[in-house]
This record gives structure tokens, sequence and C-alpha cells, in this order.
């Protein structure tokens, strides 16, 4: 029997009986569909892609629509039997395609096959495509989700169980409801278990949560049932292809260009005395991001380990080794925790050790590093403000004594706020810097404060102990310094001016301008 044969004796029945459904409640197209199912009175605010955003009245929060199948009904039976086909007759492993993209374009070519093959499905010509489309990203991808997370301007995309629609965090429009809807709640359930398969770990009853990393980096949370009682539930936090740079959270007023220069200097020390920075913050305040842009100030030349709970930082170094920790393995075996990565990096040579984020015992072992000679250390800690990082850093589970928080030298606080004018802004509200320990007490100094009248950050005209510092290791006076910063300033005004946004730009700038290209 060829392989035709066998699909269409393998797929008729089942089409013919669900034939008479489909011709009494034929099969709209997308934008028909949208108009169908959306209020009659929405209104379009944006569109770009396949992605249409629209306002209805009397609901607070946007819509985000893309082209979708309904979950339920003719088109599901259709979708459901093709599946079914191209599970049974498509014999080639995903895992056997090192390109995603190849993966993808093959599976979608033998779909289509099966497609055209198999004219009882009563599937419209212009048609076609979308079903191939949409069958191949419920086998190999994500389903509806894929579509969702090819978006760049999307933050999170949160399932939050069956017949309730996703929500998607927007860059621009913030927290939208989709015309995504899983009917079942196994629908949901069988992309996890496949997030859960590609990396090696389970998700049952008694494990009911997972935490994961996607192949381009994003982060998942998964919860099924009993922990949660609506159904099953998965949270992407998304990795993005063109990350920020100083020149973007300059344009977007997270600080300025006076600030950014100061920061600068000090990551990168003058190749003489780097700071030991931690950045804190709230979830989402944008901690990640801010850690990522300081961290590409690290001259090229040096030699980076970054240790993280789930891989994002993209640096613009040749010389980096990245680490990120194992959880247990199904038999509860294989954990690699991030205290164990951060001893080990030490054992590596490194000029500076950057962990993703501070939580625990990790925290004694990096100021450890700090307090012999390891300068240029970051991360960050879940705190609100630059006083509350030292009590979160000198109590359980950090531990971190004292006397050691001497040798941290600066504290950055990222909000993430809700702007009546602006809507979510993302701001670095505090600079502290750390300039000893009295009577068993760390002093903070304030060198930077946000106003939020006028939405700037102030410096308080403090001096900088770290200025002091960096003039004794730099051989160069106070006044030269300040001059140095100003230099700087003006070097970032100029990226910004002419747009020079992207990673790989501003690296090489800054690359040029450490080497005198700038006339210094």
């Amino acid at each position: 029997m060829s392989y035709f044969d066998e699909l269409i004796k393998s797929s008729k029945e089942k089409v013919e009986e669900k034939k008479k459904p489909a011709e009494e409640k034929p099969s709209l197209s997308i934008d028909d569909w949208m108009e169908a199912v959306l209020p009659k009175n929405k209104q379009l605010v944006d569109s770009y892609g396949v992605c249409k955003i629209y306002r209805v009245p009397g609901e607070k929060q946007l819509i985000y629509a893309v082209p979708v199948p309904r979950s339920q009904g003719p088109e599901r039976v259709i979708l459901d039997t093709i599946k079914e086909a191209a599970t049974r007759l498509i014999t080639v492993p995903p895992e056997k395609f090192a390109d995603p993209n190849e993966r993808r374009q093959f599976y979608k070519k033998r779909i289509l096959e099966i497609i055209e093959a198999t004219p009882e499905l009563g599937i419209p010509p212009a048609r076609k495509e979308f079903y191939a489309e949409t069958v191949m990203r419920e086998m190999i991808g994500y389903g509806p989700l894929d579509l969702l997370l090819q978006d760049d301007n999307l933050e999170e995309v949160m399932v939050i169980g069956p017949n309730r629609p996703v929500y998607v965090f927007h860059r621009k429009y913030e927290m939208c409801k989709t015309n995504v809807v899983f009917g079942r709640d196994e629908d949901i359930r069988a992309i996890i278990d496949r997030i859960a398969r590609d990396v090696g770990r389970r998700i049952d009853v008694q494990v009911p949560l997972l935490d994961a990393r996607l192949p381009d980096g994003s982060r998942v949370n998964a919860t099924i049932p009993p922990i949660s009682l609506n159904g099953s539930t998965i949270t992407i936090r998304k990795f993005r292809e063109d990350p920020f740079t100083v020149v973007d959270m300059i344009k977007y007023g997270t600080l300025d260009s006076e600030v950014a220069a100061f920061l600068w200097l000090a990551v990168e020390g003058m190749s003489a005395k780097p700071a030991n920075t931690l950045i804190s913050g709230g979830t989402g305040s944008g901690k990640t991001t801010m850690l990522n842009v300081l961290a590409s100030f690290i001259p090229s030349t040096e030699r980076v380990i970054t240790i993280e709970d789930t891989a994002e930082l993209k640096l613009p170094i040749e010389h980096w080794v990245r680490f990120e920790t194992r959880p247990p393995s199904i038999e509860g075996t294989g954990e690699v925790d991030m205290n164990t990565l951060v001893k080990n990096s030490l054992r590596m040579r490194p000029d500076r050790v950057i962990v993703g984020e501070i939580r625990g015992e990790e925290a004694f072992t990096l100021f450890t590093a700090m307090n012999t000679g390891h300068d240029g250390c970051m991360g960050t800690v879940h705190a609100n403000d630059a006083r509350e990082t030292i009590v979160r850093l000198t109590n359980p589970p950090m531990k971190v004594p004292t006397v050691m928080i001497s040798a941290l030298d600066l504290i950055i606080v990222m909000k993430r706020i809700h702007d009546r004018r602006k809507g979510t802004i993302r701001r670095v509200t505090e600079i502290a810097e750390v300039t000893g320990v009295l009577e068993g007490k760390p002093q903070l100094i304030y060198l930077y404060e946000w106003d939020p009248v006028n939405d700037k950050l102030n410096s308080t005209g403090v001096p900088s102990k770290f200025l002091q510092t960096l003039e004794r290791y730099t051989g160069l006076t106070h006044t030269e310094i300040l001059n140095e910063i100003r230099k700087r300033k003006e070097f970032l005004e100029r990226l910004v001016k002419n747009n020079i946004r992207d990673l790989p730009s501003v690296s090489r700038e800054i690359s040029r301008y450490l080497a005198g290209e700038y006339g210094k």
C-alpha cells in the first residue's frame, strides 16, 4: 500500500463521520473569524506582522489577536485528523534536524502533501497553508503559543487554564488579553510535557511544578493540577533577540547619559580598579536587563564567567564562560546549584564573576571572592532599595558577614513604576555606595536619587568614595577623572544622536573609544 493510500484509508472514516457538521458550519477565514468572535464595536489600535491589537469599549485591557484556529468545532476536527495522520506517516524524528527552521520547513512540506492527498478533508485552497502551519506548530512547536513567542514586542506570555484567554505583556501596550484560548486542559498539558521532555525533566502529580528554559533562552514556569486549581498554567518570560543596550536605556529614560557614563567608568574601572556592583529591585523591574547593559562595558579582552539559573545574559565578549544551574533529575540526583558553580568559577582564573540572581549561600562565596581580590564582580538581588539590599545580604539565607559587606562598591536600585502620564516605566531610582562598616553596621551614601515629579535621576552632590579609590589606583586627579566622565557622557550622547543602538555596534564603538580612536 502506498504512502497516500494508507493515509486515505486511515482518515477517510473519521472525515466522513465529521463531514456533515463541517458542511453545516463551514470554516471561516481568519479575518472573518476575528470579525465573528471579537465585538463589533472594536477599534483597531495597531497592526504589525500577523498581529492586530484592538480596543473594545468597556474593556480595560486591549485585545491582542493573531491567526489561530478555533479550539472546538469542525475546524478542530479537521486539524486533529491531519495531525493524527501526520503523526503516523511522518517517520523522521524532529531531533534529526539541528536547525529548527529546517525542521519546521520539512514538517510543513510533508503535512501539505498529506492535505493535498486527502481531498475528503474539504479544505479550501486558500486555507491549506494555514492548516499545514497550524498542525506543524502543534506537532513540533508550542501550538498557538508559537505566534506569540515569535513577537519580539512581547515580554511575557501567560496561559491561565482551559477555556480562558491567554494573556500577554506587551512592551508598548502592557497587559493584553489575546484571542488564543485552549479548549482542553490536555492541550496545555501537551505543551508542558513537550517542554519537560526537551529539558529532561518530569512534571506529574508528584512533581507538579516545572522551571525550564526554551531553546531561545526564554524562561518557562509551568504548573498542573492539583496545585493549580483552574487547570494547567504556563508562564513564559521571553528572551529578547535584540537585547537592550545603554543607548536604549538613555532613550527610554531609565537613566541619563551622565549616570551611564559614571557606571561605565565604574564597571570598566579604567583598567585599574573595577567596582563590585549589585543591582537590586523587584520582579520585572529590569534588573537582568541592567546587568546585561553593565556587563557590556567590560573590556572584551577580559575573561568573564557568568552563572545563572536560566541563561539570559548576552555579552559581546569572546572570552566568556557560561554556567547554568541544573535541577535534580527524575531520580532526585545530579543537582548543580548556584553556590557550587560560584565556587568552581573561582578556580578558573576569572577576571570577572557575574551571578545572575543571588538568593542563597552563593552570596557568601561571591563576597569571599570580592574580599580576596576579585574586583568587578556583579549580580542581582531582590530588594526594594539599597538599605534593604544590605539587610537581605546579611540575613538568612544569604548570611554574608557584616565585615565582608565593605567589599561591595555600588548598589543600583531598579523599579517598575506605573506612571499615570507615561504608563509603565522602568527607572534607576537610587545609586548608593557602601563606604565601610562602622560599629558593626554597613554605611551607605547616596550618589543619585530619582525625582518622581520631574522623572529625573539627580546627583545628591555627595562625593563618591569609589572615585577617590580610583584616583589612588590610576594616579589621576579628581578633576581628571571627572573630565573622563564628561568625555564618556558626550560620547554616549553621540551614539544616541546617531541611533547606534544594537549590541554589536555599541560594543564596537566602546572598544574604539577605549583604544583611543576618539582622541581621548
